[in-house]
């Protein structure tokens, strides 16, 4: 699991604003560049967003550059699929990008970067 490389706010001032929510397409990224490196937020068709490391587990390829499908993206360079919200590889594949915690309010997006456990917040 990738449980022990999630990085999440506990105050508002852990949450770093980021950008509109409409600046992320739906089923699509933008990346943000940040002291961990470059992150990949992502917005799924219904709205959620995540934020991983923009770098696959297999081979390092741009997940950002990936398509988005459902709640997964597939790597643009060896379609490596890999689950937004733990950042895991899907089975028989096995590896873990990092994943950042995100939340929406009012629109604007912020992504954590320090704290405790906590889960991407739908839009």
């Amino acid at each position: 699991m990738c449980t022990d490389t999630r990085l999440t706010g506990e105050s508002m001032n852990d949450w770093l604003r980021i950008g509109n929510l409409d600046d992320i397409p739906r089923q699509g990224s933008r990346v943000v560049e940040t002291a961990f490196g470059d992150l990949a937020l992502f917005r799924t068709q219904a709205g959620d967003v995540f934020a991983l490391r923009d770098r696959c587990p297999h081979k390092g390829g741009p997940l950002s550059q990936g398509i988005v499908h459902g709640r997964r993206v597939a790597c643009p360079l060896h379609n490596w699929v890999i689950e937004l919200e733990s950042g895991e590889a899907v089975a028989p594949d096995r590896g873990c990008a990092r994943r950042f915690a995100v939340k929406v309010e009012d629109g604007v997006v912020y992504l954590a970067l320090a704290g405790s456990e906590e889960r991407s917040v739908a839009a």
